[in-house]
């Protein structure tokens, strides 16, 4: 779609402006890369750092603006504005922007100038001064609010994820094939009130679960039907489901009582991450009819976009499929492992045509499901190379790597047994005269990443799986 100049109704209420500025360049001056020169116009109008805004939005859609279409929580276009029961960024984008509703859900430009513009807004309430809007690192507590999120845990999830998509950096292709990039960067985001909140991301013991590996947020009880199944009704199918959506905001929308839907489970794209939010006990609102029988899992995505289906989040879910089918006696076939489509009466597409229903039956089923899927540079994130390792015994491999363009260390524990079932796993990394830092739990396919500056430094470096442990002396230093 052809990018259009957008400025906000404060700069054009009594200046006298150039029609041609008003109307924009003529189509043959189109610009060769409009998505990206549409992310630098409202970064530069609105003073929003340009690669947090492009990093939010990758985090929202994988930069897809699904042609005007809702996401499943009624977000639209690349920037996900939202329009629901009790969320109305996309009317607030309207009123700072001028910009018409209907266009600013299929205008990509447009889109993209209302998020920055709801971005700013949300800054200067909360007293973000010229200086401060410079440091990507104090937009955090904005990009929280941005989430719309219904509780300070998923608002830190969101606004950590982004952040993590900083330091990882972007490289995302556009549905027209534009490139747009965000060069990895070291940026240490001010928490605020937020660091008090739970960390979803830490590991943790949490007795609700009924999936080990899976983290516990509870969805709305407006959401689900309190049950008491298998003793009420047996539990004899599975049902895949995608969020058209984000993690963090499918999560919080399953928080949200106007909702009126949930699922038990929710998996994450980039690592396979899961969260329960409903008791399988309990009846989660995501078949219809099939309610009182399955157990629903939501993967983050679109349908429409292949790119959220990675090896990671097929083989976690796999795994999660894999245990309550064995759990509840259910047989691992298509007849009762299903998509949300299969379901008798509903009016659903997903997992849809982009879904790789052999892999992902041949990973239920054990095949192909005893490697783990990830490696230590893909957990740790792009620039980081391994500069050394130790075995774990036969249990997994610690790794200790460094990315010399922020300088900062980084280390991950990666099992080689047990893959996809939680087991105890520790990484950890120490700068000398620092505090160590740990990340400690039950996990299914790693520990970590435990990252720390440390160009110039000595480090401690290690990690357990299984019985098997390693810890380094003080070495690697400045590297």
């Amino acid at each position: 779609m052809k990018a259009r100049l957008r400025r906000p109704a404060a700069l054009l209420a009594g200046s006298l402006i150039p029609l041609s500025l008003l109307i924009g360049p003529p189509a043959s001056a189109a610009p060769a890369d409009p998505m990206a020169d549409a992310f630098t116009r409202a970064s530069a109008t609105y003073e929003v750092p340009r690669d947090l805004l492009v990093t939010l939005a990758y985090a929202e859609t994988h930069l897809d603006g699904h042609h005007g279409a809702p996401s499943a929580s009624g977000g639209y276009g690349v920037m996900h504005l939202v329009s629901n029961p009790t969320t109305h960024t996309l009317e607030q984008a309207a009123k700072l922007t001028a910009e018409p509703v209907e266009t600013l859900k299929t205008d990509d430009a447009a889109n993209i100038a209302g998020g920055a513009a709801v971005l700013r807004a949300h800054a200067d309430e909360l007293g973000l001064d010229a200086t401060a809007r410079k440091d990507a690192g104090k937009w955090y507590t904005v990009v929280a609010r941005y989430g719309n999120a219904t509780s300070p845990e998923v608002a830190r999830l969101y606004a950590d994820t982004v952040y993590d998509l900083l330091a990882t950096g972007v490289r995302a292709a556009t549905p027209d094939g534009e490139s747009v990039t965000v060069t990895a960067q070291a940026v240490q985001p001010d928490r605020g009130a937020y660091a008090q909140a739970r960390d979803l991301n830490a590991p943790r013991l949490a007795a609700a679960v009924d999936y080990p590996a899976a983290k516990w947020v509870a969805a709305s009880s407006s959401n689900y039907t309190v049950s008491n199944r298998p003793t009420s009704n047996a539990i004899d199918r599975i049902v895949i489901h995608v969020t058209q959506g984000s993690y963090a905001g499918t999560i919080s929308w399953f928080q949200n009582p106007a909702a009126q839907v949930s699922a038990h489970y929710v998996v994450r794209s980039s690592d396979g991450d899961v969260t329960q939010m409903v008791r399988e006990k309990d009846r989660a609102w995501h078949a219809r009819d099939w309610n009182s029988r399955s157990v629903g899992i939501e993967h983050e995505g679109y349908v429409n976009d292949a790119s959220w289906f990675t090896d990671a989040m097929y083989r976690s879910s796999a795994a999660l499929t894999r245990n309550v089918a064995d759990r509840y006696g259910i047989p691992k076939d298509r007849a009762h492992i299903v998509g949300h489509a299969e379901v008798p009466g509903n009016d659903h597409t997903d997992p849809g045509p982009n879904w790789d229903w052999a892999r992902y039956m041949q990973y239920v089923n054990g095949g192909g499901g005893g490697t783990n899927p990830h490696t230590p540079q893909s957990i740790c994130g792009a620039g980081y190379e391994t500069v050394d390792s130790a075995a774990l015994g036969t249990a997994g491999t610690v790794y200790l790597l460094y990315n010399s363009s922020n300088g900062y260390n980084c280390v991950a524990t990666v099992k080689s047994t047990s893959i996809g079932t939680a087991t105890a796993t520790t990484a950890y990394l120490e700068v000398q005269g620092k505090t160590r830092v740990t990340d400690s739990g039950s996990f299914a396919y790693y520990a970590g990443p435990v990252r720390a500056p440390a160009a110039g430094k000595c480090v401690k470096w290690g990690g357990k799986a299984g019985t098997s442990g390693y810890d380094s002396p003080f070495e690697h230093c400045g590297s």
